[in-house]
C-alpha cells in the first residue's frame, strides 16, 4: 500500500467489546488512549478542544456489517474532520492513481508524506495521498493554520525565555505553564523537505 510503513500509531486499547451503529460512540475513551488523546487527523487534543467537539469516524466508510464498527475502522476525530470526510471515500480508480486517506495505523503521515510550511504554517502533502488527505479533512482551514502558528511562536518564546530567564521559581514556573500549553497544541510537524 504504502512505503511509509512505520505506522505513528500503535493501538493498544482496544476493548473487549464489539461495537454496532449504536454502540461505536462508546469507543472514544480506548481511541483517545491509543491516539494521544489527539483527533488522528488533525492531532488537535482533547483538553485543548474539549470533549463535546470530539466525535468518532468510520475510517472507511464504505465497509458493510461488522467490519464497518470494528475497532481498527473507528478513529478519534473533532467535529471538523469528522463533518469534512463524512462518507468520502475515493474511487477504485482514484486509489489506483494513489488518492486516499492516509490511515495512521499503518503508514507514517506526518513528518513522512505530510509536513508544515514553517513560515506560512500550512500543511503540505508530498504524495497524491497526503495532498488529498489534507485537502478533503480541511487540514489548512484557518483556525488549524492559527494553532499551528501560535504553537510555534509560543515554543520560540519559550526557547528564547530559557536563555534569559533568572532562576526565580516564579519565572519558572510561568515557563511550565506555557510549556504545558503547547504540549495540548497540535505538534510540531518537520517542514517540508528541502529539493
Amino acid at each position: 500500500m504504502s512505503p511509509f510503513t512505520k505506522p505513528r500509531i500503535v493501538r493498544k486499547a482496544k476493548p473487549r467489546r464489539t461495537f454496532s451503529d449504536n454502540t461505536y460512540r462508546k469507543a472514544l475513551p480506548s481511541l483517545l488512549t491509543d491516539f494521544d488523546r489527539r483527533c488522528a487527523y488533525s492531532l488537535q487534543h482533547v483538553e485543548k478542544v474539549g470533549w463535546k467537539v470530539m466525535e468518532v469516524d468510520h475510517f472507511d466508510p464504505t465497509l458493510k456489517g461488522h467490519q464497518r464498527n470494528a475497532y481498527e475502522n473507528l478513529f478519534p476525530s473533532t467535529r471538523h474532520c469528522n463533518g469534512s470526510k463524512s462518507d468520502i471515500w475515493p474511487s477504485r480508480e482514484a486509489r489506483e492513481q494513489g488518492v486516499r486517506f492516509l490511515n495512521p495505523c499503518e503508514e507514517e503521515d506526518y513528518g513522512s508524506q505530510i509536513f508544515e510550511d514553517s513560515r506560512t504554517h500550512l500543511l503540505v502533502g508530498t504524495t497524491p495521498a497526503a495532498s488529498y488527505h489534507i485537502r478533503v479533512l480541511g487540514l489548512n482551514a484557518p483556525f488549524l493554520v492559527n494553532e499551528r502558528a501560535e504553537r510555534a511562536a509560543l515554543i520560540q518564546l519559550l526557547n528564547e525565555t530559557i536563555v534569559t530567564v533568572s532562576n526565580s521559581d516564579q519565572a519558572l514556573r510561568k515557563v511550565e505553564e506555557v510549556r504545558e500549553i503547547v504540549a495540548r497544541m497540535i505538534p510540531e510537524i518537520p517542514p517540508p523537505p528541502i529539493g
